[in-house]
């Protein structure tokens, strides 16, 4: 089974602030130099391809411009939130208040063993470019839909492997706007979890800004029947060809949330246009332009049953971001099986 990381979804929530969207985004084009849009519909940024609209959408190119904008937003207390490549989130269908970034920036560096990447970097095209340079390590990274920044975000890993096993350090944009690069000890790496994910106190969410890997040299060609054999195995096991967000939920101890979810006779499972896979059961499609309460509703209704039949309470791997106030009162369809 494979567990997608977090999306790279920090937000910043600034308390009972109020901006005028137009004027904030002429402010930011004119001091950072990137073009902002307003209410720009979230749904084609992510994988599950379901979502509203972005107050403000900017795209950071680079590390300094993701500095810029996130400086900006803190320096007036507006909500930010930092978009990757959209895997392992659902938005909301209000969409998301404040600023949205998505995150481009994308170099690599390689030095002897280490590689370094920004946070922009897809983890499948880092996997790739480790096995043309002879390293090996990051192979598993081919089965993770998101970026290197939500990927330490989540301690993201597949096919046994994980970020931790890898990961040397990350330079984290901190609140108060300096920068500071941290070991792996600091991080509190943990199944699927890290210290990113906790803010300390009123204290805005730290920012992974790059994160440095160490591998080991082998030959090209062998690491790269490791990453067909991955590739292959996704092919085989899950649903690839339809809009989902990763793996829904984590693994409970010592056991597997697909085979709860199979095991508890829901596959195929319908609300609206989500459905619970026929091919990986701890996997939600939207294979007939569902709504993001579709795949709330249908996600608990899974957790609820799964704990009325095997005692178990499953935690959710996705994310559930934006604004979802409300979105319980609005009348939703029963469950299809």
């Amino acid at each position: 089974m494979i567990d997608a990381p977090s999306p790279l979804v920090q937000p910043m929530t600034a308390t009972g602030s109020t901006f005028d969207a137009r004027a904030l985004g002429s402010d930011i084009q004119r001091r950072v130099g990137v073009k902002t849009v307003r209410d720009e519909s979230l749904a084609r940024f992510t994988t599950m391809r379901v979502g509203g609209p972005a107050d403000l959408f900017v795209v950071a190119h680079n590390v300094f411009e993701l500095r810029s904008l996130v400086r900006f937003a803190r320096s007036r207390a507006v909500p930010l939130t930092l978009l990757g490549r959209g895997s392992d989130l659902v938005v909301a269908d209000a969409g998301i208040r404040g600023i949205v970034v998505q995150v481009r920036a994308e170099a690599i560096a390689i030095d002897g063993d280490r590689v370094t990447a920004q946070a922009g970097v897809p983890m499948a095209r880092l996997a790739t470019e480790t096995q043309k340079a002879g390293l090996t390590g990051l192979e598993f990274g081919l089965a993770i839909p998101g970026t290197v920044g939500g990927a330490v975000w989540a301690n993201a890993g597949a096919h046994e492997s994980e970020i931790a096993d890898r990961i040397v350090s990350a330079t984290l944009l901190l609140a108060d706007g300096s920068e500071a690069t941290i070991d792996r000890a600091e991080l509190g790496l943990a199944y699927r979890d890290s210290r990113l994910k906790r803010p300390r106190g009123d204290i805005p969410d730290e920012v992974v800004l790059a994160a440095t890997f160490r591998l080991e040299a082998a030959d090209p060609a062998t690491i790269k029947d490791r990453l067909d054999d991955i590739r292959h195995w996704r092919q085989a096991h899950q649903p690839l060809g339809l809009p989902s967000a990763g793996s829904v939920f984590r693994n409970p101890p010592g056991d597997s949330a697909g085979r709860l979810i199979e095991a508890a006779g829901l596959k195929g499972t319908r609300i609206g246009g989500a459905v619970v896979s026929e091919k990986h059961a701890n996997f939600i499609v939207n294979d007939q332009k569902g709504t993001a309460a579709d795949v709330r509703r249908l996600a608990e209704h899974v957790r609820a049953v799964v704990a009325e039949r095997f005692s178990v309470e499953l935690v959710l791997e996705i994310e559930f971001v934006g604004d979802w106030s409300g979105w319980a009162d609005v009348g939703g369809e029963e469950p299809l099986t």
